[in-house]
């Protein structure tokens, strides 16, 4: 009880299994700590004091997301210099042509969004930005328009390159994404089309590009095509899966298997330990069990994952 309800608690405050190497979390380090001692350097070029500071934390954010994330959606470069500029561009309006006031600031990060939106370059740390500007002092407000070409979207650009370069070093990193993508393949009933039918449904910003949205779905479904669970891979205490989405899914275990005997068929005891029906337990015939059950699988500290728990002789 105790841990379904800690599984249920992260679950809601969205905490997810991670499915990152350690290679791949140190290059996302060592990649946003270049980029942004080339940003410290050119700022404070140019600016000093707290200004610098500020446009500094902005830019840090930014550096999260492209080197962190560099095939999502928010993190490309249109998303970075565009996000950036038009935030900065319209924070600086706000300052200059509204009346002071504690709103303003709140006022600059909600018109950025909208924009943001409109222009097809959300990107967060640009809500940021705005509030930068508004916020940064009187050297940032005294800079006007010139505060976006310098230090904004200078600092952008560096930022940007760093990530082509960088990323150009590592074949499954590579920077922006229209340079990463795989040769496309076939997705078993399911066409691009209905994908674009299927987002705009939902009705909300999905941070993946769709490219690699389709990529996903191949492979899951080219991992789904294995070989699945035939009669004599059935052990006893063994666990399997249906396989099926949502609140049809299930995990068997098996506490019995009576071997076919002549003229009878063979049955299976089992007892459903998660899933629907979950708690109950029931008899069946040997070949329907097979049908039911499309790959082994066994638990471990972040829920279950699939097994390839298969008798090597009968091959792949």
């Amino acid at each position: 009880m105790g841990r379904r309800w800690l599984s249920t608690s992260l679950h809601f405050i969205g905490w997810r299994p991670d499915s990152t190497s350690h290679q791949e979390k140190l290059l996302s380090a060592l990649g946003a700590t270049i980029s942004l001692l080339l940003v410290y350097w050119i700022t404070h070029l140019g600016m000093a004091g707290e200004g610098a500071l500020w446009v500094t934390g902005s830019m840090g954010a930014s550096a999260v997301l492209v080197f962190a994330m560099p095939h999502g959606t928010l993190s490309q470069p249109w998303p970075v210099l565009g996000g950036q500029g038009i935030s900065a561009t319209f924070g600086v309006a706000c300052t200059l042509w509204l009346p002071a006031g504690p709103w303003v600031a709140a006022f600059a990060v909600g018109g950025s969004i909208m924009l943001m939106m409109y222009a097809r370059c959300l990107h967060p740390p640009g809500g940021a930005t705005a509030m930068i500007v508004v916020l940064g002092g009187l050297e940032i407000q005294q800079a006007g328009f010139s505060f976006v070409l310098y230090p904004i979207l200078l600092d952008a650009l560096v930022i940007v390159g760093a990530a082509i370069l960088f990323n150009s070093l590592f074949e499954w990193r590579r920077y922006p994404l229209a340079l990463a993508r795989a040769e496309p393949g076939k997705l078993t009933g399911i066409a691009p089309e209905d994908f674009h039918h299927a987002l705009r449904e939902m009705d909300s910003y999905v941070d993946i590009q769709f490219d690699d949205l389709l990529k996903l779905v191949e492979l899951a479904n080219s991992h789904a095509k294995s070989k699945r669970v035939a009669e004599e891979d059935l052990k006893v205490g063994g666990f399997y899966s249906n396989g099926m989405p949502g609140k049809n899914w299930s995990v068997r275990e098996v506490l019995q298997i009576v071997a076919r005997r002549p003229g009878r068929p063979g049955r299976v005891r089992y007892r459903t330990i998660k899933g629907m029906g979950e708690g109950g337990t029931g008899i069946t015939r040997l070949s329907e069990f097979v049908r039911w059950a499309r790959y082994p699988v066994a638990p471990d500290e972040k829920g279950w994952h699939r097994t390839e728990d298969r008798d090597p002789s009968r091959g792949a």
